[in-house]
């Protein structure tokens, strides 16, 4: 199912090529097609989405809007656990959140001169949350709740209809709780495109968030500009370090939880111990057998995973730091330790009482976290992501006659006269 390698450099730059090329490739078909639509939305608007929505999944929803009552309806339909869940993820992300907020500032200096930075939020963000089977209302709780902390004014989500035209309702019912002010039924890279655009329905938003298939995401990545996105996800992602005093049976779990995803999806262990490794190849022969998804796990593991015993723990964070993983376990003895070595990683998960899922659905900070390398300079979905900033500067005439001199040499020295000249002509 899963090979044991030894760290020999080469095993390791052999790995990291394996899952270069996985996501590396761009599918030139999917691409064509996807600017079709986008193309056609732009220019034909509700009609093109119709004839999309009619093409793709066969049918029309007799209601294309869902507002904040039908949402709060939902929650009277829901497993009364699953809502109590929802509350009490809420709170633990809002609570994480509440802690990324940034303040505008305003500074005084001599000569009366006046300089500040104002931070707002985004005036309207689209959300795109995927339908039918793969529907996770948590992505609506770690997408939603971030955008209304940092004050964006109008949240609107996109999701496809299912088959007899109706919402899912545990998705209405997450909005509810993250606060989602309305919800169009329609779905695919049209619905991206809606967002991105605007129709004679759709407002425009500024930024589009979400998950969503290879159609979703290119569509995403080929609007970057005209709007903002929040980031081009690759397939999911798990590297463990593990010392002895880990345990296999935890181990297995939470490579599976990853590999479970996506056929492309990867789960590597690197460990310092003999033992580990075996123990923990047996226990996901073992653990595998009972899961709903166990074909797409193991050929996940077959592909993408790799279990690796290092020398040390320095080597295996050397090597962690190398792949800048999206979730990053360190179930080692001591793991705040090493927290501070960590400068490459999406999340990292700390002891064996710290498992993958628990910042997927429940801890607080946001699952929406870079994937294949990107760790290296991009950072998770926050507050951050859903505001803008301006600065502002007001100078006196005694300020900026005291620093005309400098002004004119640097534009002067640049060869831009007229910036030059916009200072003299004051004085």
């Amino acid at each position: 199912m899963i090979p044991i390698t030894r760290a020999d450099g080469k095993a390791e730059q052999k790995l990291i090529r394996q899952l270069k090329a996985r996501s590396g490739e761009v599918d030139r078909k999917v691409t064509a097609a996807v600017t079709a639509i986008l193309d056609n939305v732009r220019q034909n608007g509700d009609r093109a989405v119709e004839n999309y929505t009619l093409q793709f999944d066969g049918h029309l929803p007799e209601h294309l809007l869902i507002e904040r009552p039908e949402m709060e309806a939902a929650l009277d339909q829901c497993d009364s656990k699953f809502v109590y869940a929802l509350y009490q993820a809420a709170a633990n992300i809002r609570d994480f959140h509440e802690r990324q907020k940034r303040q505008s500032f305003l500074n005084t200096l001599n000569n009366g001169v006046i300089l500040g930075q104002r931070v707002r939020g985004l005036k309207r963000v689209g959300l795109y949350v995927p339908g039918g089977t793969a529907a996770y209302p948590s992505s609506v709780l770690m997408n939603a709740i971030p955008a209304k902390i940092a004050g964006v004014e109008e949240l609107i989500m996109v999701t496809p209809p299912a088959k007899d035209g109706s919402a899912n309702p545990d998705i209405l019912a997450a909005a509810a709780v993250a606060g989602v002010d309305r919800i169009y039924l329609m779905g695919g890279a049209q619905a991206v495109a809606a967002l991105a655009y605007g129709t004679e329905t759709v407002p425009r938003v500024d930024k589009i968030v979400g998950p969503g298939n290879i159609y979703v995401a290119t569509a995403k990545r080929l609007l970057y500009g005209m709007v903002d996105i929040d980031m081009v996800a690759g397939p999911s992602e798990i590297l463990i370090v593990a010392d002895e005093t880990a345990k296999p049976a935890f181990l297995a779990a939470d490579l599976m939880s990853q590999a479970e995803h996506d056929v492309l999806a990867s789960a590597i262990l690197l460990t310092t111990s003999d033992r580990i490794a075996r123990e923990t190849v047996a226990a996901l022969k073992q653990q595998v057998r009972s899961l709903s998804r166990r074909k797409i796990i193991e050929q996940s593991l077959l592909d993408f995973g790799a279990v690796i015993v290092c020398q040390t723990l320095d080597e295996a964070i050397g090597f962690a730091n190398e792949l800048a993983p999206e979730h990053l376990e360190l179930c080692v003895e001591h793991p705040m330790e090493y927290i501070g070595r960590i400068d490459n990683a999406g999340s990292v998960f700390l002891g064996n009482y710290s498992p993958e899922p628990l910042g997927d659905y429940y801890a607080g900070p946001n699952h929406v976290l870079p994937t294949s390398g990107t760790a290296r300079f991009f950072s998770p979905l926050s507050v951050d992501s859903f505001v803008k900033k301006s600065s502002f500067l007001y100078y006196t005439e005694s300020a900026l006659r005291e620093a005309k001199d400098d002004i004119v040499k640097l534009a002067e020295t640049e060869g831009l006269t007229a910036h030059a000249n916009s200072i003299k002509v004051r004085f």
